[in-house]
């Protein structure tokens, strides 16, 4: 092996000059001696801060960031947060955790867009104090210590602007006090360490005291939404069937008489397919019947009639002065109105004729019609993005729904996003939110998981997941555990619908009441946000044979709906909203637990927000009741698994204790498949 001489311009950057000559340091060797901390694993940053994580305004969000350095020195770190355009920059202790892993509560105060960087430093005023310690203890002279502790004092009073006038002038007391102190006898010594190395002090050196080797992280991005994009029951409904008759088609002023039924029944999201004018040309009848009658309503999905299209509403449903109206009346119920984004248009839609260049169009001159093939939507054009239509197409999608958001609209869910660019949706949603932040978008892609979450990262605040095709016990854990646990959990934030007017799930049509009750409960309890259709309440499940779609779908007519026949779980859907708003624990979605129930079909899981720990059974057989043994998750408190506990029965509202780690249940799904417990910690006020 050769050996070579490094010359000292490679440590210098110029020959013939010193390494130790601090004015001609290399910038590159300057900037890399610099960075002497290593940051890495910042929990937040989503693609190389491409992305931003997504937090709710108002409450914590644990990030995690892996902090650690050469040596033994003591380190100390914080998270730097700033409003994205803003110069005013604040810090949030970091705290270690373990095996180099550092934690910090990162709170955002308003809906918006913000910055999140990490600065960490080596702690000298610890490392002396840490070392001194052990110097003493072992019985050795401490005087040059304790001159080397009071210059990091004296160093803390002239730090850059970090001392404030309460912490200067304790510095300067504590300084003054030990400069009068005895000769540096044995005694002496450990009177002074103990006053200048108090726990208080070095709490007050950690905030003021110089930071040496101080590195930072890059600036990432992070979105705080409103609370609603986590935590909402939705509740869908076509305006046009809440008339009450076959012969009338519904107003606004009928879906205002039904608010009173939907905030009884806890939901906060009123949700509305599309109003807008339905196109005529090539309208689909019953069950999606190509040969329509002349009373056949159509697709609402069919955007746009000479009255109008994404910016027009549907003559029969009412003016905007009766929108303004159910608006008003829906806020006075607690309910907010989100409406259908579809970005489709009917042949008859005013844009095709205004602006042709906008849409595809066949070799012999004909519009291109919607398809998916085999199946086609002969009542449908798509709008394309590209060529012609941008940067035109784009604006004027932007002003449809900045029209709505003016009207009082601020929930939009999406129809189909994964057929649209991305950057399209990057661009649009990111002008929304600069004139309104708390705008709420939810996308309706059930399509491949990593687009799912690509249209998470571009801006989208939640969007429909797999939970409405995962029954079992196995799918359910992994399947929650994969959203709870691995990074998407930062940008994509699941919202379980139950059905929809498009999906009457397999499970639904074969499994009667107590699937529907089943199905209620899991969405509930799993998700921060979950919907239904309406029908679900009556357990509504009749298919067209061999499909998943709704037997004379209202989605191709008009349907009368009589929600208090018998059978209805509309007292399941009341009980889980209110367990909902009244636990904390059922408000969130990361801190999710699995336990152990030995039965494969029972799902046993808890969810925990401080004191607050609700534990859920759930049968996940329809046809058959259950007997299990089951674990309570007594470790979660810090007691042994002969401990006792006590709990209270969220159905049924007594309490009793359980003892020991494992008791025994039974679910009959004829009577109530589930059940919700609430584990009081010792000690906590009941």
């Amino acid at each position: 092996m050769t050996a070579h001489k490094v010359s000292d311009d490679r440590l210098t950057g110029q020959a013939g000059h010193k390494a130790t000559d601090p004015g001609k340091i290399d910038p590159r060797l300057a900037a890399l001696a610099a960075d002497r901390l290593a940051i890495e694993g910042v929990s937040i940053e989503v693609d190389g801060g491409r992305f931003a994580a997504k937090v709710v305004a108002g409450q914590p969000a644990t990030v995690e960031v892996d902090i650690f350095s050469d040596g033994h020195d003591s380190l100390d770190a914080v998270l730097l947060i700033r409003a994205k355009g803003s110069d005013s920059i604040t810090e949030v202790p970091l705290k270690f955790f373990e095996n180099d892993q550092w934690l910090g509560d990162l709170t955002l105060p308003e809906p918006g867009e913000y910055e999140v960087s990490v600065l960490a430093w080596r702690d000298l005023f610890a490392t002396w104090r840490k070392e001194v310690v052990k110097k003493h203890a072992a019985g050795q002279r401490i005087a040059l210590e304790l001159t080397e502790g009071r210059d990091l004092l004296t160093a803390a009073l002239g730090a850059d602007g970090r001392t404030d006038d309460a912490a200067r002038q304790t510095l300067t007391d504590l300084l003054a006090d030990d400069a009068t102190a005895p000769d540096n006898d044995a005694e002496h010594e450990g009177l002074r360490f103990a006053r200048l190395g108090a726990p208080e002090v070095v709490a007050l050196m950690s905030r003021v005291g110089p930071r040496s080797n101080a590195t930072g992280y890059k600036w990432l991005p992070v979105f705080a939404d409103r609370t609603a994009a986590a935590f909402s029951a939705w509740y869908e409904l076509m305006p046009r069937s809440q008339s009450g008759s076959m012969d009338r088609h519904g107003t606004f002023d009928d879906v205002i008489a039904r608010l009173p039924y939907i905030q009884g029944l806890g939901f906060d999201v009123l949700y509305f397919p599309p109003i807008h004018p339905i196109g005529k040309t090539n309208r689909k009848g019953r069950n999606n019947s190509l040969t329509p009658t002349d009373d056949d309503p159509g697709s609402p999905y069919a955007i746009g009639a000479p009255e109008g299209g994404h910016d027009a509403l549907h003559p029969e449903l009412g003016s905007f002065d009766d929108f303004a109206r159910l608006i008003t009346a829906a806020r006075d119920h607690g309910l907010e109105v989100a409406l259908d984004f579809a970005i489709q248009c009917s042949p008859d839609h005013p844009w095709i004729r205004e602006h042709p260049e906008w849409f595809d169009w066949r070799p012999d001159g004909t519009i291109k019609f919607a398809e998916n093939p085999p199946k086609k939507y002969e009542d449908i054009v798509n709008v394309h993005f590209y060529r012609g239509a941008l940067p035109d197409l784009w604006i004027a999608l932007r002003d449809i729904v900045l029209f709505w958001v003016d009207k009082g609209v601020r929930i939009f869910r999406v129809d189909n996003p994964h057929t649209k660019p991305f950057p399209f949706w990057e661009w649009m949603i990111g002008e929304v939110r600069a004139h309104d932040p708390g705008v709420i978008f939810l996308a309706e892609a059930f399509t491949r998981p990593k687009v799912m979450a690509r249209l998470a990262k571009v801006g989208f605040s939640q969007s429909y997941s797999y939970f409405t095709w995962r029954n079992t016990k196995e799918e359910l854990t992994e399947y929650l555990t994969e959203l709870t646990t691995t990074p998407v959990r930062h940008v994509m934030r699941p919202n379980f619908f139950v059905n929809t007017p498009d999906i009457n799930p397999r499970f639904l049509q074969t499994s009667g009441r107590p699937g529907f009750r089943t199905r209620l409960v899991l969405a509930a309890s799993l998700g921060g946000n979950y919907g239904v259709y309406n029908g679900f309440e009556i357990c509504d499940a009749a298919p067209v044979p061999g499909k998943e779609d709704y037997l004379d779908s209202e989605k191709y007519q008009l349907r009368v709906w009589d929600m208090d026949q018998p059978g209805n779980i509309q007292d399941d859907i009341r009980l889980m909203n209110r367990l909902r708003r009244d636990h904390p624990a059922l408000q969130q979605f990361e801190d999710l637990t699995f336990f152990e129930a030995d039965s494969d079909h029972v799902l046993a899981y808890g969810k925990q927000a401080g004191d607050d720990f609700v534990l859920i059974h759930v049968n996940l057989d329809p046809h058959a009741p259950q007997e299990f043994r089951f674990e309570v998750p007594l470790w979660k408190f810090g007691l042994p698994d002969e401990a006792s506990i006590e709990v209270r029965d969220l159905i049924n509202g007594n309490s009793f204790t359980w003892h020991g780690k494992y008791q025994w249940l039974t679910l009959d799904p004829d009577s109530r498949p589930y059940a919700v417990w609430q584990l009081l910690a010792p000690g906590v006020a009941r």
